[in-house]
């Protein structure tokens, strides 16, 4: 029987996800996360993606808008891990991860795949608003937040990343990289025996093979192995 963790590793290398990553965060030569202020009324400070990792949502995403504005619906959205380089030149997951296409309604396209050139609140899941990911990880991560918008969640997230929270510029504990890719719905999952996998049940299977192999280290709370 196929271990877990060869399930996992093989799926990455599959689909090139440490060769087509990025770092997280932008960082100072520090190791320290550089921020910046959103907000009129009341701002607040954001931890800064870094620019690579924008640019790769970007492309991704691209490919599901001119996917969904020519009806064509061949992709159900995008898979995205947070991770860590091994030692081994492995991935060890933090975080998976999906955005649909689709959004509420009759086939509309989701809030969060919109105008993400100028617009980064929501950001394929990773927008700076709060609800979202780097909203909320800059709540638990750094100064100038109101209490009543720190989760555990993202608690959690902020001391697996960072040596001192909060902070101004939290300094990294390790070295978290970001990969994402545009999902076929005919696209290869863990199991060439189930494929085709769709995003949502691909999502679903990761997440319980990763649990599997790496325990705790994953970040998911919602369909681990328990």
């Amino acid at each position: 029987m196929t271990s877990a963790l060869s399930l996992w590793d093989r799926w990455c290398e599959a689909h090139s996800v440490l060769k087509d990553s990025s770092p997280l965060f932008h960082c100072d030569d520090q190791g320290r996360v550089l921020t910046r202020s959103i907000g009129n009324a009341s701002p607040r400070p954001i931890l800064c993606r870094h620019p690579d990792m924008d640019a790769r949502i970007l492309h991704q995403t691209e490919v599901l808008t001119t996917d969904w504005q020519s009806k064509k619906h061949e992709y159900d959205g995008i898979i995205y891990v947070m991770f860590t380089e091994g030692q081994n030149n492995n991935v060890l997951p933090l975080y998976i991860g999906k955005a649909e296409t689709l959004g509420k309604g009759d086939g509309n396209l989701s809030v969060n795949l919109h105008r993400l050139a100028t617009d980064r609140s929501k950001f394929a899941r990773w927008g700076d608003n709060y609800q979202y990911h780097i909203g909320d990880l800059s709540a638990a991560a750094l100064h100038g937040h109101q209490s009543d918008k720190i989760s555990p969640k993202y608690e959690r997230w902020a001391e697996t990343l960072f040596e001192d929270r909060p902070a101004e510029n939290p300094r990294l504990r390790l070295q978290p990289r970001f990969w994402a890719k545009a999902w076929r719905s005919s696209d290869v999952g863990v199991w060439s025996e189930m494929n085709p996998t769709k995003l949502t049940f691909l999502e679903y299977l990761l997440i319980g093979v990763a649990s599997a192999a790496f325990g705790t280290q994953l970040l998911n709370t919602e369909g681990r192995n328990r």
